[in-house]
């Protein structure tokens, strides 16, 4: 709820009909009052004192709590204003000019993370127009599991054919995987967001082995360790 009035009475009600009272406005902490949502960011308490001037005085305070939520909470936001754009460190366009592949097979659309001879987080758009999906398969669309290896070696390539590392494009190669798994199928619609990171690097033989990962909205869809065959450097 966006906002939530609680009452509180410390002591029975007054029983006269004559007396005085008092309004006293009191500015909390929100880490000290007990009635305060943990998500408001406006808490506003008042304690009201009311003394009788009969014979048996009483007493009584009573609390009111009013928590306000913010003003502009998620859900005053429309959702097409709640997901900012992935950042674009490097576009398709420079993509284009790191690798060599190209239509149908090129697998990366933007790197939103690049760590110079580190690592690259890319992402790849899964769309039902993809060439792919009308063979795999007709009545229940997945992207091939090979295919999301192949898209996670191209971002290892990103890393690998920078200057920080050495690689060329003329001779480098996909070389192996090992222990790879598919942990969720991805379908028309996902955005694929790979991370792949530099383990090991024998420039002597042009050998080098990385790691990868692949998510779906936070989940790991695809994992595994990939050798990568740059030719040697001598």
């Amino acid at each position: 709820m966006a906002s939530t009035a609680l009452s509180h009475t410390l002591s029975s009600p007054l029983t006269s009909r004559s007396h005085r009272t008092h309004t006293i406005s009191l500015s909390l902490p929100r880490s000290v009052s007990a009635f305060s949502s943990r998500s408001s960011d406006c808490v506003s308490r008042s304690l009201l004192v009311s003394s009788t001037q009969l014979k048996n005085k009483r007493t009584c305070f009573v609390t009111n709590c009013s928590a306000n939520g913010n003003e502009n909470s998620a859900e005053d936001v429309p959702i097409e204003l709640r997901y900012p754009a992935f950042p674009s460190v490097i576009d398709i366009n420079q993509i284009r000019e790191i690798l060599p592949h190209r239509f149908p097979f090129l697998l990366v659309d933007r790197v939103i993370e690049y760590n110079p001879g580190v690592s690259a987080v890319a992402i790849k758009n899964v769309t039902i127009n993809d060439n792919f999906f009308p063979g795999h398969f007709p009545e229940r669309p997945i992207m091939p599991g090979v295919l999301m290896v192949e898209a996670m070696a191209q971002v290892g390539g990103i890393v690998m054919l920078q200057p920080e590392v050495g690689g060329s494009r003329d001779n480098f190669f996909f070389a192996g995987i090992d222990k790879v798994r598919f942990r969720k199928p991805v379908i028309a619609g996902d955005t694929l967001v790979m991370r792949m990171t530099l383990i090991k690097l024998q420039k002597r033989f042009g050998i080098a082995k990385m790691e990868g990962k692949a998510y779906v909205g936070g989940e790991v869809v695809c994992e595994g360790e990939f050798l990568m065959a740059m030719g040697s450097s001598e």
